[in-house]
């Protein structure tokens, strides 16, 4: 076997700072996936222009907004998850507390089907902030997968969850996920070796030559088969606050040199998906 790596620009469509910025990225070649929320109000110009790239992206489920930017209404009004004024839930906890199953799948359906209305055929799913994995109360790994199946999607769960959660999984988290990586492979939902992104916050980094040390450390880790490397990159101006600068540093650590120096040297073959190509 031999190392292979996705490496993917997250929230395509975010607002149009960000959007610029993937789109940059990847027509320079810098990343080799992205995904795309397609609640934003820059979403339709965002589905537009990577189209005309040529590139694919994931549906980027979306149950909860950001801070930073206008909350975000569903495509489906899902009332559990939504509060009084109609908009997702900012805080991932509260949708883990409130949400049904029924408008988590009904939500995720209209997203995808969005994707197709503007002419983008996904093969893979995944998760923004990582609700549907049980991280924040319910898990709707079950359900996800099933939907998953029905449509071909690949789905970004991690076969070994530990370099994403930075060690082991508590037991009941853990035996949530045995299960959903055992009911991926009965209903041929393809799932990446393991999952990989930035965590810490610029006070804790310091600086970005720590987080381009984490990158190339995790890089370095990466096990056989196909993982994925997701990251955030935008700019100081798009984001405020410290999730600005941070972002920032992940759009420069991919035009670093250094780190495509490492990719070399570390003999990983970047590639666009961890799921068998379609005929």
């Amino acid at each position: 076997m031999s190392r292979r790596l996705v490496i993917t620009a997250d929230d395509l469509g975010r607002e149009a700072g960000s959007t610029e910025v993937i789109l940059g990225l990847l027509a320079e070649g810098h990343v080799s996936a992205t995904t795309l929320i397609c609640l934003s109000p820059s979403a339709a110009h965002a589905a537009e222009r990577v189209r005309e790239l040529g590139v694919v992206p994931r549906v980027h489920v979306t149950l909860t907004s950001e801070s930073g930017v206008p909350r975000w209404r569903p495509l489906t009004g899902g009332a559990s998850l939504t509060g009084p004024d109609g908009t997702l839930f900012d805080d991932p906890f509260a949708l883990g507390a409130r949400g049904a199953a029924e408008d988590v799948e009904r939500e995720a359906e209209a997203q995808l089907g969005w994707m197709r209305e503007h002419g983008l055929a996904p093969e893979a799913a995944d998760s923004h902030a990582g609700t549907l994995y049980g991280l924040h109360g319910r898990s709707w790994l079950a359900e996800t997968l099933r939907w998953c199946a029905r449509h071909g999607l690949a789905f970004r769960l991690p076969r070994d969850p530990e370099p994403y959660m930075g060690g082991p999984l508590p037991p009941e988290l853990a035996a949530v996920h045995e299960r959903a990586v055992g009911l991926a492979d009965a209903l041929g939902v393809s799932l990446p070796e393991t999952i990989a992104t930035n965590r810490s916050t610029a006070a804790e980094l310091g600086g970005y030559e720590r987080l381009r040390e984490d990158y190339l450390r995790r890089l370095a880790a990466l096990p056989e088969g196909t993982s994925e490397l997701f990251l955030h990159p935008s700019s100081e101006e798009a984001v405020a606050g410290p999730d600005g600068v941070v972002r920032s540093w992940e759009a420069r650590l991919l035009r670093d040199p250094v780190w495509h120096d490492a990719l070399k040297s570390e003999d990983v073959e970047v590639v666009g998906g961890w799921w068998p190509a379609r005929p």
